[in-house]
């Protein structure tokens, strides 16, 4: 069995650019390749790169870009484990692990989202077809799509407007929480929002007729700036589900010798801080 070409033996590609490395044609179907769809291998040995192989696919279609789940990832937006893609031995598509929230509806891709990558076309054209790809039709607008390392997909105000057709309300908070985190301390690096708060809420009041923003507006409210994990949001909707006093990410308190002591949730005036250390499901 013959090597393949350093520039693509570590990253999935195109079969097209096995054609232009005069690679031939029955290497592409040797045991160390993955075909996850037609007209693209995955070598077996490579380790998973969830953009790199979203940008084997739009290689081949330059109208489509990755959206909704897909682009949430690829920008670093935390999902539940649900909704997360997952390759596994058996390739790049696989079965997710856990049942997701919601009822019956019509498509694989809605009772099984980890199983796919979800990519776009405009709202005016065809949806993508091709094995392992979740297709959808968005309106898209002036501002709505980014380009990374040669990966079109949607901005991350825009991913997080369309995360409301797909995500339940608590989950929908986590992922805008982690967008709009910021703060400065003593201690370690300034952390810098993906969008600041003031920004995504201005994305939203302009974001009529994108399916999600309804959800997306009633999230927005519950959006608090500062929090610095998921499991910390988690817990701050449940603190506030249980009726006790509003608890604020990142509160300063100060200890006998006057030093500030940052922690993860805090309630001013009352003496009730907290801490989050261990993974709340």
């Amino acid at each position: 069995m013959s090597p393949l070409p350093e520039d693509i033996s570590g990253r999935p590609f195109a079969v097209t650019e096995a054609a232009a490395a005069d690679i031939p044609a029955g290497r592409l179907f040797a045991r160390d390749m993955h075909r996850p769809s037609r007209g693209i291998r995955v070598p077996k040995s490579c380790s998973p790169d969830l953009p790199a192989l979203v940008r084997s696919h739009t290689a081949l279609d330059s109208d489509s870009f990755a959206a909704l789940l897909t682009a949430a990832e690829v920008h670093g937006v935390p999902l539940p484990p649900w909704a997360e893609f997952r390759p596994d031995d058996g390739g790049p598509v696989t079965a997710v692990v856990e049942p997701v929230p919601w009822g019956k509806k019509s498509g694989p891709h809605f009772r099984e989202p980890g199983r796919f990558l979800h990519l776009s076309r405009d709202s005016g054209g065809p949806l993508p077809r091709r094995r392992g790809i979740a297709g959808h039709r968005l309106k898209i607008r002036d501002g709505d799509l980014v380009e990374i390392d040669g990966l079109r997909l949607t901005s991350v105000a825009r991913t997080w407007v369309d995360l409301g057709s797909v995500l339940p309300l608590d989950d929908l908070v986590v992922a805008g929480d982690a967008i709009v985190s910021e703060h400065a301390r003593l201690f370690g690096l300034p952390r810098i929002a993906m969008v600041p708060l003031a920004e995504l809420r201005a994305f939203v009041d302009r974001a009529n007729g994108i399916h999600g923003v309804r959800k997306a507006r009633l999230a927005l409210d519950l959006l608090r700036v500062g929090v610095d994990s998921p499991p910390e949001s988690k817990l701050r909707l449940l603190l506030d589900d249980a009726g006790l006093p509003a608890f604020t990410p990142n509160c300063r308190v100060d200890d006998v010798l006057n030093r500030p002591v940052w922690t993860d949730l805090g309630c001013p005036g009352t003496g009730r801080a907290s801490s989050t250390t261990a993974s709340i499901t």
